[in-house]
């Protein structure tokens, strides 16, 4: 029983560091998942990626819907199932990546900073696609999907169908190259339906 609570301490431990260091947008569950708001989320396929397999596989998530329908939390309740079940995650705005990394850039910390997304199981870019990337941007999603590409698992969020990343992205030789990396057997969870804020007002 000794050993059992010491392995049982320890391993919430790890959890809970897991966590911290993911930098969560949102402290959210699968459990705590709204299935009856008519916005087109399947429990089904919910339920098979809460084993987290998909990350084992290193395997993309493509979460898109409009403002309000819980895009964001979805991708933090499976960041944090990914975490219970030690995981390295990171989860990231994208815009404010992108801002981060133009710093490290200015101050020659580039390198460590993709490092440091390069060493994680799971990345999450959420509010993917709000405004069209610069060629700088541009470089950097290429080069943060390319030193992925089946060395780790991504879940993006946005607001934009994913026929249009192609434009978001721009440049189209880049753009094709992205997105095959990150479209090609992604599983897809398509939200649809009015704001769950408005609808808790």
């Amino acid at each position: 029983m000794v050993v059992d609570a010491e392995w049982q301490d320890r391993s919430n431990k790890k959890v809970e560091r897991l966590t911290q260091s993911a930098a969560f947008r949102y402290l959210s569950h699968l459990s705590e998942i709204n299935y009856q708001a008519a916005r087109d989320l399947h429990k089904e396929l919910l339920t098979r990626l809460s084993s987290c397999q998909f990350v084992q596989q290193k395997e993309n998530v493509l979460i898109t819907g409009p403002t309000g329908v819980g895009k964001s939390f979805i991708a933090s309740a499976l960041g944090h199932q990914a975490c219970s079940m030690g995981f390295k995650v990171a989860y990231y705005n994208t815009a404010k990546l992108f801002t981060r990394l133009n710093s490290a850039k200015a101050d020659n910390s580039l390198y460590r900073e993709i490092a440091g997304i390069e060493k994680q199981d799971l990345l999450i870019l959420d509010d993917f696609g709000l405004q069209n990337l610069d060629k700088n941007q541009r470089d950097l999603l290429m080069e943060i999907i390319e030193d992925g590409h089946n060395k780790k698992a991504t879940i993006i969020a946005s607001q934009l169908p994913v026929s249009t990343w192609y434009e978001v992205i721009g440049e189209g030789t880049i753009a094709d190259a992205i997105l095959d990396r990150l479209v090609h057997g992604a599983h897809r969870i398509s939200l649809s339906g009015e704001s769950l804020r408005k609808v808790k007002k």
